[in-house]
């Protein structure tokens, strides 16, 4: 089974995440930040990842360090989870609309952290979250998953829309990419026999 637990605690935070990679996207996650659950919600369901996330931060001070350790600690946890790579699709894509926004979501699973974030959240907060934040998850995701990321926001007038629209279909990349192919079950797909 494709799975992981990490614990992560910092003075800022005390995290908890657990992966299973072949889940049904069953998820327990609980931050302490509302909008930003439910986005995990998102991520986990649409990717079929079961997830569970307990978060203790400092919230008193911002959601900063809350939704960037997060983002760690699923990237972290992601890559002890699929190890050495061997039989997964390994790229994947999406296209995903939600009702104005269009986001398209690229990614590589190629151990070469790399993230290019075209989208303009077009305002400050999504109730009392910062939107900068949304950036922030996704790049800490990628660095600690070892992910190379492309998202680009097409259309968009609203940035719950938005904001969603983007974890969506990076999640339902992620579950592309993540699925064993049949065809190379036992292979790492790659020429260099590693990633």
């Amino acid at each position: 089974m494709r799975s992981s637990t990490i614990t992560r605690t910092t003075a800022e935070t005390d995290i908890s995440v657990s992966l299973n990679l072949d889940g049904t996207g069953v998820y327990d996650n609980q931050t302490g930040v509302g909008f930003f659950d439910h986005m995990l919600d998102q991520l986990a369901r649409h990717a079929l990842i079961d997830m569970t996330v307990r978060c203790t931060g400092d919230l008193h001070i911002d959601d900063h360090h809350t939704v960037e350790d997060v983002g760690i600690a699923i990237g972290q946890a992601l890559t002890q989870a699929v190890g050495a790579k061997t039989g997964i699709r390994r790229y994947g894509s999406c296209l995903l609309p939600m009702d104005d926004a269009l986001v398209r979501a690229a990614l590589d699973l190629s151990g070469r952290p790399f993230l290019i974030w075209n989208v303009d959240l077009p305002t400050p907060k999504i109730g009392t979250f910062d939107t900068e934040l949304v950036r922030e998850f996704f790049q800490a995701l990628s660095t600690h998953g070892g992910i190379t990321l492309h998202v680009d926001m097409l259309h968009g007038l609203n940035s719950h829309h938005i904001a969603e629209a983007a974890f969506k279909s990076v999640a339902r990349a992620l579950r592309d990419a993540l699925e064993v192919d049949p065809r190379q079950a036992n292979a790492v797909p790659s020429t260099k026999g590693t990633l």
